[in-house]
């Protein structure tokens, strides 16, 4: 058992002040678990919006509602019932006390649009992302990176099982959650999307090439990348562009959210599988883009720079809507800085630089630049 302290805090203050509380993230992050036991001291009822015999007791929602008042209502993968959100204002606007009701989806309030509009000022969004570096410790790095920190997929007896899991979870997600919410095409189309998104991770996003060979218009392989950000199965990074007199790249790149299911869909089981690949360093980019983003949180805005001419920045970091800290990401660590890195901290002038690598001690490589271990930058940055 893991102990997610850092969410059980921000889950505390929110059932404190909030009449609900939407609790989102992707499914099987253990949104309910968690959850189930920050309640278990106090009167709560259990609702699973997925389950026949639970939908029963909803046949008359305002009923139901109304005889558990003096209970916290949890009511879990509440996409599947958005017609409920007018109900739950009503009923929350008949008594604001906080606790009332705890939400929990497997989409983005954007995506669950109705209940931004419906319970706008009356809930509180906290996002709950799978296992992180700072929860497990730096001796769960490789593990972390190769299976992702999916529960299931993390704690999984072997490596095969694990794999099976993730395998399982992305064909959940393919054959019934996406086109749940919406997602309107068929699964062999969007298996190969994934699969394709998975090969070029962290590339500029091409929309015309993912279009020509899946066959369908640029403008639909757009909304099936909303859908999956909205989803959290993938982080669109936007270039940085702002007041920079340079011929920049205007389109984005995409990363998984977790690695786990990138490897997944690519099908590589190990750490022997993944360094065999010629993916294994935008693999590895891939982990410390989503590692520091998700956690250094709100603290930054999150872009990368590159120009026509070749400067680039892997991950820029802006603080007060000022450029603070560049990344260089090298899975190498004896790495070498290039032409194109110091030029790019010479145009957005960030102050903080440095190269991040699996497992380096921390040293200056530049005047302007730092070698460091991820685990130490995560630790550093985290420290504000």
């Amino acid at each position: 058992m893991i102990d997610r302290i850092q969410y059980k805090d921000k889950l505390q203050y929110r059932l404190s002040r909030y009449p609900v509380t939407g609790v989102i993230g992707p499914r099987q992050v253990g949104k309910t678990t968690l959850v189930k036991e920050l309640i278990s001291m106090r009167k709560a009822v259990y609702v699973d919006l997925e389950s026949d015999q639970d939908q029963v007791k909803l046949t008359d929602p305002g009923l139901f509602f109304r005889s558990n008042s003096d209970k916290c209502i949890i009511l879990d993968e509440i996409q599947n019932r958005q017609d409920l959100f007018a109900l739950i204002r009503s009923i929350i606007d008949e008594d604001r006390r906080p606790g009332r009701f705890v939400l929990l989806g497997s989409a983005s309030p954007t995506l669950m649009r109705k209940s931004a509009d419906s319970l706008a000022g009356r809930i509180a969004y906290e996002e709950i992302s799978s296992f992180g570096l700072t929860e497990l410790g730096e001796k769960s790095q490789e593990q972390l990176w190769v299976r992702g920190g999916f529960p299931n997929a993390y704690l999984a007896a072997n490596s095969k099982d694990s794999l099976d899991w993730r395998q399982q979870f992305v064909k959940t997600y393919v054959d019934r959650d996406l086109p749940a919410l919406g997602l309107d095409t068929n699964s062999r189309t969007l298996s190969n999307f994934l699969r394709m998104l998975a090969s070029s991770v962290g590339q500029l996003w091409n929309a015309s090439t993912f279009s020509k060979s899946l066959g369908v218009t640029a403008p639909t392989v757009r909304k099936y990348l909303d859908f999956l950000e909205q989803a959290f199965l993938v982080t669109v990074l936007e270039p940085y562009h702002v007041n920079i007199k340079k011929r920049l790249v205007k389109t984005p790149k995409v990363y998984f959210n977790d690695t786990g299911v990138l490897h997944a869909l690519l099908n590589l089981e190990d750490l022997k599988a993944l360094s065999g690949n010629l993916i294994i360093g935008s693999s590895w980019e891939n982990f410390v883009v989503r590692e520091l983003i998700q956690q250094l949180g709100n603290q930054y805005e999150y872009y990368f720079y590159r120009t026509h001419e070749g400067a680039e920045i892997d991950l820029l970091l802006l603080e007060n809507n000022q450029p603070a800290i560049s990344i260089e990401i090298k899975y190498s660590n004896a790495p070498k800085l290039t032409k194109g890195y110091l030029n790019a901290i010479e145009d957005v002038g960030t102050p903080r630089n440095f190269v991040v690598t699996p497992s380096s001690d921390h040293f200056p490589i530049h005047t302007k630049v730092e070698v460091i271990n991820l685990w130490e930058l995560v630790n550093l940055l985290g420290q504000k």
